[in-house]
């Protein structure tokens, strides 16, 4: 197979996942056990919003007819209750924002703009109708869809979902993802490794990607570099929604990865990708489940994940458009790199995000300049050279 491109790899990785076109199984939880979690049903908004004309500011209400002029004070109104009467002509209310504004009334007069003397207010400029006032039903009216099945549930969405008086919220079921470390370097995190051996990190670091993806992390045992035992031990992460592998897929006599998913009636989507760190990714299908054959260097692991696997988990999990949140910022620092892949740099960005500076780092296994980092550079395939002062993509960590 020839390798993809990043963008091509993606959008191959998007349409399988949604080829699939199986929603996962719906669930209920309450309303507190929400938040990012998939919406499974549309909600509609049960009442106009707002239920009656609102002030926006606070003020008094008046009509604006009687602008400019002199107006009766008769009292004030605050949020959470509500005036019985229509308002007469040449007087007004002292209003609170949020409270709704009654009937006869048009507008709201800031009280920044208002010339209060006793019971008597002074308007000196033309109010115009519907100053700071918010109509019944401008946000939503009743039946209005507030929020489409294949929503993730953010705060926002969660402050939508109480206005509506949902209290139990209809969601997908977390895919299950496997998560299959290779390697006889491997040892768990628990033994002190001797100078030839690592300590197993990416099964964590994957758990916790799968985790704020969406996914329910489900952590296999260590497949040594032994045809048999990784067959067997992929059947079983191919039980689970995916399967990452993570190591293994490389070119080397003892990368063993490919070869053992053949034993499993895979179809490989493709078998490279020109992007660094993690050019040797794996993707496909076996048959009804998806799989990614991940590089086992840490960042390799992380950034494929980022950019790939973490799309197959969202819609496996029923969301409608996977999200990948490629920014733009001001580099303080130039660099340059060799062209022909898309790479991607660690690097910190500013408090505000308005620019960015590199990290040093060692390559692929360097974990510890990945973690002074908060996000990485996107330096284009056919751009060698970037200069201080310039524009760059950043994918935030």
């Amino acid at each position: 197979m020839t390798a993809l491109s990043f963008q091509e790899a993606r959008e191959a990785v998007i349409q399988v996942a949604r080829a699939k076109g199986q929603k996962p199984e719906r669930e209920e939880v309450a309303l507190g056990q929400a938040w990012g979690r998939v919406l499974a049903v549309k909600v509609g908004a049960d009442r106009d919003d707002p239920p009656l004309d609102r002030a926006l500011r606070d003020g008094f209400a008046l009509r604006s007819a009687d602008t400019p002029g002199t107006l009766e004070l008769i009292g004030e109104l605050r949020a959470g209750a509500i005036y019985p009467d229509e308002l007469p002509p040449r007087q007004a209310l002292q209003i609170m924002t949020g409270a709704p504004v009654p009937p006869g009334a048009d507008a709201v007069l800031m009280v920044e703009h208002a010339v209060v003397e006793g019971r008597t207010l002074r308007v000196d400029t033309v109010v115009e109708p519907g100053a700071h006032v918010n109509p019944r039903g401008c946000q939503a009216k009743r039946g209005d869809v507030v929020l489409r099945a294949g929503t993730r549930l953010g705060y926002a969405e969660v402050a939508m979902l109480a206005s509506a008086g949902v209290s139990q919220v209809v969601v997908y079921r977390k895919p299950r993802v496997a998560i299959l470390p290779t390697g006889d370097e491997l040892v768990e995190v628990t033994r002190r490794p001797l100078a030839h051996q690592v300590r197993n990190s990416n099964s964590w670091s994957l758990a916790a990607q799968v985790e704020r993806a969406g996914g329910v992390p489900v952590l296999l045992p260590t497949a040594p570099d032994e045809l048999e035992r990784t067959a067997e031990l992929i059947g079983e992460g191919l039980k689970n929604d995916l399967l990452l592998i993570a190591g293994g897929v490389s070119a080397g006599h003892y990368d063993v990865v490919e070869a053992a998913l053949t034993r499993r009636s895979t179809e490989l989507c493709f078998d490279g990708v020109l992007i660094q760190p993690g050019r040797p990714l794996l993707f496909g299908r076996a048959p009804e489940k998806l799989f990614f054959g991940l590089p086992g260097n840490p960042i390799s692991t992380m950034v494929c994940f980022e950019l790939f696997a973490r799309a197959a988990v969202e819609l496996l999990g029923g969301q409608n458009e996977p999200f990948l949140p490629l920014l733009e910022s001001v580099l303080t620092e130039g660099f340059q790199h060799a062209p022909g892949l898309t790479r991607f740099l660690p690097a910190r960005l500013s408090a505000d995000g308005s620019q960015v500076t590199p990290v040093a780092w060692r390559g692929s296994t360097d974990v510890a300049a990945v973690c002074r980092a908060n996000c990485f550079l996107v330096a284009a395939a056919d751009r060698p050279a970037y200069q201080a002062g310039k524009r760059i993509r950043v994918l935030p960590r």
